[in-house]
């Protein structure tokens, strides 16, 4: 039985298609992030995970299959040697999807599709002792701009209040 084992054919004949997938998947390798329209990425994605797979095992046999679809060889020989070992703690989910909005000329819903370049695992739903925050501002100026108007009203009388202290 053949269940599940259909793809987008995104109206293209085989070779197209295959051949614009194996375009978008070099340049994904190349440059990281690519902006396309969200069918065509959530196909590029798998043959994308695929390769990274190969490149963490490292192996002739494997370079020999990702060769077969990545069309250059530097792209390949950064798969190889930068891609895969930033990921290789990682047990998939090397990609991400972030949708952009629609396309200005006929409105389809476009997405950048993106190596996830961090591997530092998430902390587990119930634990959030361990969740890392991100702080985005380190003065307590850019904090008071940051919060709203009732925290920036109140960051020019802290500092007047500073300056009356300090002199």
């Amino acid at each position: 039985m053949r269940h599940q084992k259909g793809v987008a054919k995104l109206g293209k004949t085989q070779s197209h298609r295959r051949a614009m997938l194996r375009n978008m998947v070099t340049s994904l390798l190349q440059h990281e992030r690519i902006r396309t329209t969200e069918p065509k990425a959530k196909e590029a994605r798998r043959y994308a995970e695929r390769m990274i797979t190969w490149g963490k095992r490292g192996d002739l046999a494997a370079r020999r299959l990702a060769a077969r679809f990545v069309n250059d060889e530097t792209v390949l020989k950064r798969l190889f040697d930068e891609v895969a070992p930033k990921l290789a703690d990682r047990k998939g989910g090397y990609t991400r999807i972030t949708h952009t909005g629609p396309r200005k000329g006929d409105g389809a819903d476009m997405v950048l599709l993106e190596l996830v370049t961090h591997s530092q695992p998430r902390a587990k739903k119930g634990n959030r002792k361990n969740a890392t925050r991100l702080v985005p501002f380190s003065t307590g100026e850019a904090k008071a701009k940051g919060r709203g108007k009732k925290a920036a009203a109140k960051a020019p009388a802290a500092d007047a209040g500073e300056a009356a202290a300090s002199a």
